[in-house]
């Protein structure tokens, strides 16, 4: 994916790349619509890339089951041929009306994207991970927030501090990599599925409850091991290269709240059944959006994507119907070549 031009015009801003995005970067192309993704993480996929991306995902239709990871290249290969721009690390900041009726969006590093409509797929806004103070120092250095690729803890002593499902999910991943995974958890309960926790427990993997990582000892380049103190005051020393902190996150629609969208308890944006939000020629799908009987999957929202494109391209061109056809009409000359 190369860059776009610092400023340039598009038919379509799309603002969030995960799979509901992404999906909808596609079914504009199929639409004759020039599109551009923006997303302030560095990499397309979303909460996927970032959380999960080696777990198996199950409801996705005709996939019995998929990796995060491999779902995400499935969907950015898919809008290929249509060559959509993508805009990575840049938040979408300020929106303004544009005399000829579109939207002028600038990002936080100040690139403008003029479009004739935008869809906002952002899922739950920008997402920033619960530090972990005892670690600060080395976040980068041995300390991570997410496991993006299990194989980079090959052969290391892993701990990871959480009680909820990425922390289970990132042990039961890393325990056949890692030389030793141990779980620490604050309290004696667990937020994560009960099954997994069961998963755990029977693979052998160390979980030392009613405890904290306390200190870290390392070098400043690296980290060598850690301390864990216990409820009791009792502390113990851990051989440790990596530290995972799962302790969740918070979320914050942050510079959407200035837009002038209608936005429910600063979270989720009303629409009707086309995805119309309460700004005409702005849109939403996916967990970001609400409507009575919502139902927050990414089947779903691959749905609203389609709902909302088509509806999108009518209002962008009103001599163009909101039902295109289906794909399968489309003649194989006309499809777009892969590169």
């Amino acid at each position: 994916m190369s860059p776009p031009p610092a400023d340039h015009d598009t038919d379509l801003l799309i603002v969030g790349a995960g799979p509901t995005g992404l999906f909808a970067a596609y079914y504009a192309g199929f639409r004759g619509l020039s599109v551009t993704v923006l997303d302030s993480l560095p990499e397309p996929g979303g909460q996927i890339n970032a959380m999960y991306p080696e777990k198996q995902i199950f409801d996705i239709a005709g996939f019995p089951a998929v990796r995060g990871r491999e779902l995400v290249d499935r969907l950015l290969e898919q809008a290929a041929p249509y060559a959509p721009r993508h805009l990575l690390g840049h938040r979408a900041e300020t929106l303004e009306r544009t005399a000829e009726g579109g939207f002028a969006v600038t990002t936080h590093q100040g690139v403008g994207i003029r479009a004739r409509a935008v869809l906002v797929t952002g899922g739950i806004g920008t997402f920033t991970p619960r530090p972990l103070p005892a670690a600060a120092a080395y976040e980068g250095a041995g300390l991570a927030y997410f496991v993006r690729r299990p194989d980079d803890y090959a052969g290391q002593d892993v701990v990871i501090v959480g009680g909820g499902d990425s922390a289970f999910d990132w042990a039961l991943a890393l325990h056949p990599i890692a030389a030793s995974v141990t779980l620490v958890h604050r309290r004696d309960a667990f937020r994560a599925h009960t099954a997994t926790v069961a998963a755990v427990r029977a693979a052998g993997i160390e979980i030392v409850t009613e405890a904290e990582l306390s200190h870290v000892i390392g070098d400043g380049r690296r980290i060598e091991a850690v301390e864990i103190t216990r409820r009791d005051g009792q502390t113990h020393r851990l051989p440790c290269q990596g530290v995972v902190a799962a302790l969740g996150f918070t979320a914050n629609l942050g510079p959407l709240l200035g837009w002038g969208v209608d936005i429910e308890n600063r979270r989720h944006i009303p629409v009707d059944s086309a995805m119309r939000t309460s700004v005409p020629g702005i849109y939403a799908a996916g967990d970001i959006n609400d409507y009575p009987g919502k139902v927050r999957l990414i089947a779903v929202g691959f749905g609203e994507a389609a709902t909302a494109v088509n509806n999108a391209a009518h209002h962008i061109d009103p001599e163009q119907p909101v039902f295109p056809g289906h794909s399968t009409d489309v003649p194989a000359a006309a499809a777009p070549a892969v590169a």
